[in-house]
């Protein structure tokens, strides 16, 4: 396997003052870049087609066939008090989503030839940051302390695993939701446009103010488990069914139970099992 050049993700990363490392193969990007922060300039990215002990939220495994997926962390090193640090995650599946729905284009005509309704309304956010095309996942995001304080960004995208070899049923890669590109154009366009709204977003956070809330406005407005009845496995193990009607400005899920009273959950495995 051939290591991809990922041009664009070169210069949008050049035009941060940081550094790309992009390695043939490794075990964890996210790894990778705890134990490199605190040499590393913000926005300085690792990335790899080929990572071999990948993990996701609540200690998952991410399965990763080399050369169909890609894995990348950003490093983010911002002055942001501890709500907006902890919108990073919701921020960070928000700029995936918006780089996966560009980077599947528009959507062909239907079948009787009316134009269909864009992609982009088929690519959504399931609280708090895994990336979903057509309901299933795509992407999946894990945000780690780094020593110094900094936080690592990491990112899973399946990109060209065919149908038949995807991980889980309820699992989705981009070649699969009708992405033409090869796996080092479609980890380049995916990277570039990933890294440039992360750093956007930071922005607006660390400004505050109206800035900050239209960064969460975003996150809310992409967000497909707002509205869906949804079925929530808590720390403690209770599990309970109840529709999410928001995202409070904590970041937590907010559902609401079968007496009709409201509360916000801040960690828990969601899962839909519906949409309005």
């Amino acid at each position: 396997m051939s290591t991809p050049a990922l041009p664009r993700s070169r210069a949008v990363v050049a035009s941060a003052g940081a550094v790309l490392d992009l390695r043939e193969t490794t075990g964890s990007t996210n790894a990778d870049l705890l134990s490199a922060a605190p040499d590393l300039a913000d926005g300085s990215v690792v990335v790899t087609l080929d990572q071999t002990a990948g993990r996701g939220r609540l200690d998952r495994t991410w399965s990763a066939p080399a050369g169909e997926t890609l894995a990348a962390s950003l490093l983010v090193r911002a002055d942001l008090d501890d709500r907006s640090r902890g919108w990073l995650p919701l921020v960070a599946g928000a700029a995936m989503r918006d780089a996966v729905a560009a980077a599947l284009g528009p959507a062909p005509a239907d079948a009787t030839g009316v134009t269909a309704v864009g992609r982009a309304s088929r690519v959504a956010v399931k609280w708090p940051n895994d990336v979903l095309v057509d309901g299933r996942k795509v992407c999946g995001i894990l945000c780690q302390v780094a020593p110094d304080g900094s936080v690592v960004v990491g990112a899973g995208v399946n990109l060209t695993i065919p149908a038949d070899r995807l991980p889980t049923p309820t699992a989705t890669s981009l070649a699969v939701a009708g992405a033409t590109d090869d796996a080092a154009a479609l980890a380049d366009a995916v990277l570039s446009a990933f890294v440039v709204a992360v750093r956007q977003a930071v922005v607006g956070l660390t400004a505050g103010g109206a800035a900050a809330e239209s960064v969460r406005s975003h996150v809310r407005a992409v967000c497909g488990t707002i509205g869906a009845r949804v079925r929530l496995e808590l720390p403690d193990g209770t599990v309970v069914e109840a529709d999410a009607v928001g995202i409070d400005d904590e970041g937590r899920i907010t559902i609401r139970d079968r007496d009709g009273s409201t509360r916000g959950v801040a960690v828990g495995d969601l899962t839909h099992l519906r949409y309005a």
